[in-house]
């Protein structure tokens, strides 16, 4: 078994697909061009956007029960040459951040993180040294 892709539920389809290709740059793969599914090229691995509509009409759970408020259950994590970089690239196009690039010595890296426009959790970081 291998993972193959990893898929993002969204409710606002067109936004996140602009901010995956035009904000962060990812090279789409393949989209079904009705607005409701994407791959991108997330370097090595396949990030895929889907409608959360036709997700749940595909599994037959056009009416879950509602979600309560929790903390994130997915963090999407990208490593970038440079993350100070990284993170001024991305306030010139607009991106909100919730922190800005710091070290985690404990975890090895330099990191900051944002939110798409469906609010997954996104971090961009750099091994550093332990």
């Amino acid at each position: 078994m291998r993972m193959s892709h990893t898929r993002l539920l969204v409710s606002n389809f067109n936004d996140c697909y602009f901010f995956y290709r035009d904000i962060l740059g990812l090279k789409v793969l393949w989209t079904d061009g009705k607005g409701y599914y994407a791959d991108f090229d997330a370097g090595g691995h396949i990030l895929a956007l889907f409608s959360k509509a036709d997700m749940a009409k595909a599994i037959g759970a056009e009416a879950p029960e509602p979600k309560s408020v929790q903390q994130d259950d997915v963090c999407l994590i990208f490593a970038v040459d440079n993350v100070d970089e990284s993170y001024a690239a991305l306030k010139q196009k607009g991106v909100n951040t919730i922190n800005s690039p710091h070290d985690r010595k404990d975890w090895g890296i330099r990191c900051f993180h944002f939110r798409d426009p469906a609010g997954n959790l996104i971090e961009i970081n750099k091994e550093i040294a332990r």
